[in-house]
């Protein structure tokens, strides 16, 4: 088998949560509460509609009725493709813009209501790093935000070192952050928010510039330091359905301002979209691997030869049964003396995950 290709697994690869990474929505209080929440923005219009049109405003629904719960200790994943409606969100739970209609309670406290009091519960984490001073050090721009956020004089030299250490920052405190990396600057970010001591941390792409190894590395970090040891609760927007599912505990859908589902993170993927596996083998067109779509006879799709390499060909199947059932087709597969080199699941993607829901939703709602 030297020929067979090695498959990466962040491409292929995507492993059940462990059992601490059960959503802990039975059990921990209500953090962040949204009901209804609508949000509409006026559409530039051009001059000659203006002329004859002066006083009509032609206005884009941009979140459309939204709600969920957010609970301590929870990660909570917005995942929608581009002008879903997901920074929208984000920044009405910020207080950075007011909503038209519904209601975003944070710890109690009403964000349009009472947006002072919310502002102190609440860091917003906007993937930009033109909001650090890149001729200052670290260290620098962590005082400098300190005083901003009102953190008393006595304790910002204490605060800045504890947040420094927390990411993993303090040895290189004193560089100027022009120097950072990609990586480091999202850590100076998250360091930067937990400055205040936030109850409800609010992540915009955080891991958009990261290489795939430093992505996954950040993400393990936020879990274990925010979730577990701050049991902060995290709303995190993500067009990466592989970062959804490997970070949230649960996750919402959104697709043009509507939310079309959520659940857990786990269930949500295997639900709508199935499973999908890889089986690597040298004879795609082996009867017992192409009868595995109509065995069971619950509609799948046929296996699908994707390339060729080397000899072995991945085909691709779709199960419902998850890893106990993948497991009983390898051994039906061997046993029917099928040469099979791997079963590798594939992720499943935002396309494929918004295209089921809709449909979903179609085959309930019936013919119209």
């Amino acid at each position: 088998m030297s020929g067979l290709p090695v498959v990466a697994a962040a491409e292929v690869a995507t492993p059940a949560p462990p059992a601490s990474r059960q959503s802990p929505v039975s059990v921990a209080p209500v953090s962040v509460t949204v009901r209804d929440l609508t949000k509409r923005f006026p559409i530039r219009r051009g001059w000659l509609r203006a002329l004859l049109h002066p006083f009509s405003t032609d206005l884009v629904t941009s979140v459309d009725s939204v709600s969920f719960e957010v609970h301590r200790g929870e990660f909570f994943g917005l995942l929608g493709p581009n002008g879903a409606g997901k920074t929208t969100l984000l920044k009405m739970l910020a207080t950075l813009i007011t909503p038209d209609a519904g209601s975003a309670e944070v710890e109690g406290i009403d964000v349009a209501g009472d947006p002072a009091q919310a502002r102190r519960l609440v860091a917003p984490v906007i993937a930009s790093e033109r909001s650090l001073y890149w001729r200052l050090s670290a260290r620098e721009n962590l005082e400098l935000f300190a005083h901003l956020w009102n953190v008393p004089r006595p304790l910002v030299a204490s605060r800045v070192e504890e947040v420094l250490e927390v990411v993993d920052l303090r040895h290189t405190g004193d560089k100027m952050v022009g120097q950072f990396s990609s990586g480091m600057m999202q850590r100076l970010l998250i360091a930067r928010a937990l400055l205040a001591e936030p109850r409800v941390l609010l992540l915009d792409e955080p891991t958009r510039s990261l290489d795939p190894i430093s992505a996954r590395a950040f993400r393990r970090f936020l879990r274990d330091e925010l979730a577990v040891r701050r049991q902060c609760a995290v709303v995190i927007a993500t067009h990466s359905a592989e970062e959804a599912f490997d970070l949230c505990d649960r996750v919402a859908v959104l697709d043009r301002g509507r939310l079309l589902s959520v659940g857990v993170a786990a269930e949500l993927a295997r639900d709508l979209a199935g499973d999908r596996y890889v089986v690597w083998t040298t004879q795609p067109r082996h009867p017992a691997l192409q009868s595995l779509a109509v065995a069971a006879d619950r509609g799948e799709a046929a296996p699908v030869a994707l390339r060729v390499m080397d000899g072995w060909t991945p085909v691709e199947i779709q199960l419902f049964g998850g890893p106990d059932e993948a497991a009983g087709i390898l051994q039906r597969l061997v046993a029917q003396g099928v040469p099979v080199a791997a079963l590798e699941r594939v992720p499943v993607s935002l396309a494929s995950l918004i295209e089921s829901v809709v449909r979903r939703d179609d085959s309930e709602r019936g013919p119209r």
